[in-house]
């Protein structure tokens, strides 16, 4: 298994070159939420994430109120704007947040935004979510995207799964002082669910 981390500026200054030394091979950090939100420390992180040869991953938190094309537009101008897209980057929708919606209506929300997604890069978003928001049905539609489980009280690669998935792709298993995360297989396992360009 690789090990990861996930970051936002919830953690200010990233010690990236200490994390790259400790064995860290992958890492996500947060660039947008909703139709406006920005992330202060996406564009340092985006940077030195590559620089220390990590794979690097972007997500967005989800606003499912909001518009999911205007969402998903705003991540990805996010992301350009910080270096853009490199071979076998990753990108993630953070689903973790219903904003009052019925969960038809929050599945509906992610499976356009993460149609859009796929239209205008040709990538396949991973949905990080947790079990119970998942059991809700809020992912209904989802379980054709790489599940990136949010699962802190379980075993290192022993989360529940829940529908509509069969297997977990990653697993955040740690929150404290960092979310730590396991990706289940190699690293060219992993940048297989990366961009690629056309």
């Amino acid at each position: 298994m690789l090990h990861g981390i996930d970051v936002s500026d919830w953690q200010e200054t990233v010690d990236w070159a200490a994390h790259a030394g400790s064995g860290v091979a992958f890492a996500f950090a947060r660039a947008s939420e909703g139709a406006t939100g920005l992330d202060t420390s996406f564009d340092r992180n985006w940077r030195l994430m590559r620089e220390h040869r990590l794979v690097c991953g972007a997500y967005h938190v989800a606003r499912p109120q909001d518009d999911p094309v205007e969402q998903a537009g705003h991540f990805l101008r996010t992301v350009e704007r910080a270096g853009g897209l490199h071979e076998g980057d990753l990108l993630a929708l953070d689903l973790e947040s219903a904003d009052g919606l019925p969960p038809e209506r929050v599945a509906r929300f992610a499976r356009r935004w993460c149609r859009q997604i796929d239209k205008q890069v040709g990538l396949r978003p991973l949905i990080h979510t947790f079990q119970w928001f998942a059991d809700q049905g809020n992912c209904a539609g989802l379980g054709d995207h790489p599940l990136w489980i949010a699962a802190p009280g379980k075993a290192m690669g022993e989360p529940v799964v829940p529908r509509p998935w069969r297997e977990w792709a990653i697993h955040q298993y740690a929150n404290v002082p960092v979310d730590r995360d396991v990706f289940h297989g190699s690293r060219q396992d992993l940048t297989r669910l990366g961009y690629h360009p056309r």
